[in-house]
């Protein structure tokens, strides 16, 4: 990514990740990162709280999520591991860090997946980063559609622990 002549409409700002954060100023700007990486995110602890947290929200507490010790002795990762949702979960708050659209947006609309997948896990304890890039624009009567591939990955990890891609309608 060039971070010093973003295209037509576009300017890089300094969040407080390491990344740049991508401002547009219209949805149509967003057309000129079809195909291309949008931005990286900074990374974000996934603490033993927040699994629990999710686990008693979604009443998903199987002890390979809640319980660190038997974990730590039974499971094939040798520690606790975040649910594959809650990683999947994270693209919104991610997404906030990766992309402001400004201006001409009035509501943004979560229309769906087409595919995810969970390739690696991620321990508690552990911190996640994903990556953005736009796959596909489209104009509809009334709103454009946005169809964005993230992969997030661990710090260290070989492989992404999420892989996805994420359908959003955006309406002027």
């Amino acid at each position: 990514m060039n971070l010093r002549c973003p295209p037509e409409g576009g300017r890089y700002i300094q969040p407080r990740t390491a990344m740049p954060t991508l401002v547009l100023k219209s949805l149509q700007s967003l057309k000129d990162y079809l195909g291309r990486e949008i931005g990286t995110t900074g990374w974000l602890p996934l603490t033993q709280e927040r699994i629990q947290q999710f686990a008693d929200a979604t009443g998903d507490h199987q002890w390979i999520h809640v319980d660190p010790e038997r974990a730590r002795r039974e499971s094939p990762y040798g520690a606790a591991i975040a649910h594959g949702f809650l990683t999947l979960s994270l693209m919104s708050h991610f997404m906030r860090e990766a992309i402001e659209l400004s201006g001409d947006v009035r509501q943004t609309i979560n229309y769906g997946l087409n595919r995810v997948r969970f390739p690696a896990p991620v321990r508690a304890g552990g911190k996640i980063r994903a990556h953005f890039s736009l796959q596909s624009y489209r104009e509809l009567s009334g709103s454009v559609e946005a169809v964005f591939e993230i992969t997030i990955e661990t710090e260290g990890g070989a492989k992404p622990c999420c892989v996805a891609e994420w359908i959003l309608r955006y309406y002027s």
